[in-house]
């Protein structure tokens, strides 16, 4: 089947099949090394990706596409068990915390290099974390999402960063040993240290190719040579090529990898194809192996194909973003919950999300420790939301709505008809709706949520580790241009949830912010969807993440 796959394509691109599904020559050139891996080991994996990455050095990097790519070329200190979110070991074997969680001390594996050759040790350890505390220039550091997000603020805070850093230092003990002191607990510690932005890089590359050059701004902005061409890591692939103009990605094996050992493929490829119905087709042609979030009304017809559709457990939340300073009358909590009982979320649910997925009644998904019933809902009411908008004096008020294109996000198989259901309910309730699509590569994210552009938007989360802060937190634990929330109480309970050791107090404490996030509504939980990805029949050894943390360093062509 393998062989008939491969044969397959080349022959598409010799006749010139135009669009995603044609094939470079070269391709056919390597499709007999492919063949004769295709009882195992060896050969080459095409994954279909939505869209392109960003850049490969993930500490400026907070979307899925990047981040698929560089967890197969760079190690955390600590991972996520293949098809949980629970944790395990990676580049450090053992992790203690001291000092009432403001110590943590790792025990590092032996014998590791990087893909360069030089050695991983407690040193690269400390110059990574070093790094990203020293980081200058408000440009890299607005880039720098989820180091803000986890650690509060930098040495010298820049531009619009005024966070209280967390970092205090890291100390090499011995080559094996690195202890990590903060400024306070944080309770997302241990599991963030999952997250594939705060990977372990080579220090010799990260100066050689100037990796901290970062410059200009908005949608203006230009990475170093390091973020797009030379990512370094201990991981089982390391990079060749992006053929940007193709989009495509080019990973080879790392021969000298120990994490856990040397991956089984010769090679992996991510080829970028936005649309999902050309995804489906490029695999039916044998053009790709594998692509992520297959429409929910694709999963049947894609087994009876043989496809393997793999399901992932909910671990994230969609919602209709509001933005109060984009509209005064969005200020007002009745307006608010105007939108939340006009929104029609049970259909939505059963007609537009796959198997499995979920009315969501808050930001937290029940998967995360956090999660409490117990908060204010927001059944479907249109008689209430009317009235609730007329009481405001908000009657026939307009709305910017934004909703992206080109791109499939694992909260949301397709922007356009999310867009469509959510708007349809709203004009039901009285509501005139301007639509601003943009697309996601093209402006969206920085209009959303750097801007604030908009009146209502939509967007997701998928959980990058189990904490109710890695949502919640993010969202609302200080004011952002994407809600334009001034709620002083929930930026104090949150951090306080934040600053509680993991244990019971630290999920009360989330609790009890759920509760008041839900009261003041600064948006709209939507859905708890449950995204798939879908691989070949004679693809082995992928394990379906709810974090969507598939490595593929396990990979046969059976």
């Amino acid at each position: 089947m393998q062989q008939l796959r491969l044969t397959r394509t080349c022959r598409a691109a010799l006749i010139g099949l135009a669009g995603v599904l044609a094939v470079s020559l070269s391709a056919c050139a390597e499709s007999k090394r492919d063949e004769a891996g295709g009882g195992g080991s060896g050969g080459t994996m095409v994954f279909g990706n939505t869209g392109n990455p960003k850049v490969f050095d993930p500490i400026f990097a907070d979307e899925g596409e990047t981040l698929r790519i560089t967890r197969q070329m760079l190690d955390t200190l600590i991972q996520n068990k293949p098809g949980t979110a629970d944790l395990a070991p990676s580049l450090a074997e053992k992790w203690t915390s001291s000092n009432e969680g403001k110590t943590w001390t790792f025990d590092l594996k032996q014998g590791v290099k990087f893909s360069d050759g030089t050695p991983f040790d407690a040193k690269a350890v400390c110059f990574n974390f070093d790094r990203w505390y020293n980081m200058k220039g408000a440009t890299a550091q607005s880039q720098m999402i989820y180091y803000g997000d986890v650690w509060g603020g930098f040495a010298h805070n820049e531009g619009i960063t005024k966070g209280d850093p967390l970092y205090k230092s890291c100390e090499a003990k011995d080559d094996h040993t690195a202890v990590l002191n903060l400024t306070r607990a944080k309770g997302a510690f241990p599991a963030a240290f999952t997250l594939p932005s705060f990977a372990i890089q080579s220090p010799t590359a990260l100066k050689k190719y100037n990796a901290d050059k970062v410059t200009g701004s908005g949608t203006s902005i230009t990475y170093s040579e390091y973020a797009y061409k030379h990512p370094t890591g201990t991981g089982p692939f390391k990079f060749e090529s992006w053929d940007q103009g193709n989009g495509q990605i080019t990973l080879v094996r790392n021969e000298t990898s120990t994490m856990p050992a040397p991956a089984k493929l010769d090679k992996l490829v991510f080829k970028v194809i936005p649309d999902e119905n050309a995804r489906k087709q490029a695999l039916k042609a044998g053009d790709i192996n594998g692509y992520d979030f297959p429409a929910p009304a694709d999963y049947g017809l894609l087994r009876n194909d043989g496809e393997q559709v793999l399901i992932r457990p909910s671990f994230n939340v969609l919602y209709l973003g509001i933005n109060q300073k984009g509209n005064p009358l969005l200020k007002k909590p009745e307006v608010r919950k105007a939108l939340a009982y006009g929104i029609n979320r049970e259909q939505f649910v059963r007609s537009k999300l796959a198997e499995g997925s979920e009315v969501a009644t808050e930001f937290v998904p029940k998967a995360i420790s956090g999660y409490t019933d117990d908060v204010t809902k927001y059944p479907y009411d249109p008689a209430k939301a009317k009235q609730l908008l007329k009481d405001a004096g908000a009657e026939g008020m307009t709305l910017k709505f934004y909703y992206p294109t080109e791109v499939t996000r694992p909260y949301m198989p397709n922007p356009a008809d999310t867009y469509t259901a959510i708007s349809e309910d709203l004009k039901a309730i009285g509501i005139n709706v301007q639509p601003v699509a943009e697309s996601w590569n093209g402006g969206y994210k920085d209009d959303v949520q750097q801007n604030g552009k908009q009146d209502i938007h939509l967007l997701g989360w998928t959980g990058d580790y189990n904490d109710a802060g890695n949502f919640v937190g993010t969202f609302f634990g200080r004011p952002k241009p994407e809600f334009g929330l001034e709620d002083t109480d929930i930026f104090n309970t949150l951090a306080a949830a934040d600053a509680s050791p993991a244990g019971d107090a630290h999920t009360k404490a989330y609790q009890d912010a759920n509760k008041k996030i839900m009261d003041a509504l600064p948006a709209i939980p939507i859905a708890y969807p449950t995204p798939a990805i879908v691989v070949g029949p004679k693809i082995k050894g992928v394990v379906a993440s709810p974090l969507t943390d598939e490595r593929f360093n396990n990979v046969t062509i059976g």
